[in-house]
């Protein structure tokens, strides 16, 4: 496990939560932007979950609805979206085109270290170098629709548009010095347009899936964050003294989408922040969470690259987890905990269970005793998120105090190391899939313009 501290946090429906547990375990606000032309489409009310890991998923009829990698290439403009490609991929691109090589390393300098957003800027390359880059490719800069700040500005969401019309969510979280523990800034990155998967507790879950973001669009909600700490870096307001930070220290893959289902499209982007020749984020400053894709989980384990693993598990019965997590019709509690069993076995890491409590649902002492057996095999490789989740629209409540302090105690003498989320964002509705619908909302109002 990481010794140093990281982050996760978890998109539910009515907020936003984050969890910082290094020392219990191992380890401009705007308006809307002017919108025109919107027309609103009604799509087929169905759910879907996935068969496997990116291929293919299903809808509630369990018919197939083949899935695709989406490719290096801008969707609208045909440009190559440079931020999508390893070094070496980036250096062959060059090549079929007649350039030198070497210069791949200079452009990846400019785009990951100097972060820049423009060939112009690009100035040891040559003139003609430039232009060609301008002509057939791009750096990956969607149009931000809408943008909130916390009060404390410690939490900064953003809602953005890709280049096909797409809305994505990326947030911000920025902490001061704890402890002996330095500044940090954490980006909680989507890795899809929507999601397949349907939990109930999730606004994200009931908007349905449109698509798999591409490595670029997924790279690029960091260097956003990036660039705009470089420009303005944070001190925390109220702490004299209190070092200014100007980079991103986390990243967590816990936004809008499923990461496993995108899994190739993550990795690669996952590859390419950590790249000593890239964005040179540490991968135990990574932290992907799935709700729970066996042959994905199994698949990562063999990965050389250390990310943390969290596994969105809610429930310790079958019964109670399907209930509120589709997906555990595909991949059964038993079958999830063999491959957490098998990725720690390969990895030696810790695995992080999230909990999120629903009070009358699966807060009592019976469901922390049922859950704290389940986890006890995995002994100290083995730790819980217990996440009190908001009042939402789908009727759920968070526990009381005595009820989590009671639940918490129970895993604790199961000899489960747990700890409980702070929320972070409530007062600009940060949950994952807030801002997308509440946009959506206001644009579904406009009057269609024609001619």
């Amino acid at each position: 496990m990481c010794k140093d501290r990281w982050t996760f946090c978890f998109l539910a429906k009515a907020r936003l939560i984050l969890l910082d547990h290094a020392e219990q375990s191992v380890g401009k606000h705007t308006g809307i932007g002017s919108v025109l032309r919107y027309k609103h489409v009604t799509r087929p009310n169905t759910r879907r979950v996935l068969s496997n890991a990116g291929q293919t998923c299903y809808n509630s009829d369990m018919s197939a609805i083949p899935i695709s990698s989406q490719p290096h290439t801008h969707p609208t403009s045909g440009k190559t979206d440079l931020l999508g490609l390893s070094l070496a991929q980036l250096q062959a691109w060059l090549v079929e085109r007649g350039e030198a090589g070497f210069r791949a390393k200079q452009i990846y300098s400019w785009l990951f270290e100097h972060l820049a957003t423009d060939f112009a800027q690009m100035s040891n390359l040559p003139k003609a170098l430039r232009e060609r880059l301008a002509v057939e490719a791009c750096i990956g800069s969607p149009v931000v629709r809408s943008e909130q700040h916390s009060k404390d500005d410690r939490t900064r969401k953003i809602l953005l548009e890709l280049a096909d019309g797409k809305l994505i969510e990326s947030v911000l979280m920025l902490y001061p010095p704890l402890g002996e523990s330095s500044e940090r800034a954490t980006v909680c990155v989507s890795s899809q347009a929507g999601c397949a998967y349907g939990c109930t507790f999730c606004a994200t879950g009931q908007m349905g899936f449109d698509r798999h973001l591409s490595a670029g669009e997924i790279v690029m909600q960091v260097l956003h964050f990036a660039r705009e700490l470089r420009s303005e870096p944070w001190a925390a307001r109220g702490l004299p003294g209190s070092k200014p930070i100007d980079h991103i220290t986390n990243i967590v893959l816990m936004g809008m989408g499923e990461p496993l289902h995108n899994y190739d499209n993550v990795l690669q982007a996952l590859r390419i922040l950590n790249s000593p020749d890239g964005f040179r984020l540490g991968a135990r400053h990574m932290t992907v969470s799935t709700v729970g894709l066996v042959p994905a989980i199994r698949r990562l384990s063999q990965e050389q690259l250390q990310v943390n693993l969290a596994i969105s598990l809610h429930a310790p019965t079958d019964e109670l987890r399907s209930r509120t997590m589709p997906v555990n019709h595909k991949y059964p509690i038993k079958d999830l905990l063999a491959a957490c069993q098998d990725y720690i076995s390969a990895t030696r890491r810790q695995v992080t269970f999230e909990y999120v409590l629903l009070a009358g649902v699966n807060d009592t002492p019976e469901y922390a005793h049922l859950l704290g057996d389940l986890l006890a095999p995995l002994h100290q490789f083995a730790h819980v998120n217990c996440i009190p989740v908001n009042a939402t629209s789908a009727g759920y409540r968070p526990p009381g105090g005595d009820a989590i302090r009671a639940f918490r105690a129970i895993l604790s003498e199961h000899g489960i190391s747990n700890t409980v989320r702070a929320e972070r964002g409530d007062d600009i509705a940060a949950a994952c899939g807030q801002l997308r619908t509440r946009f959506e909302n206001r644009r579904k109002a406009l009057p269609v313009q024609t001619g």
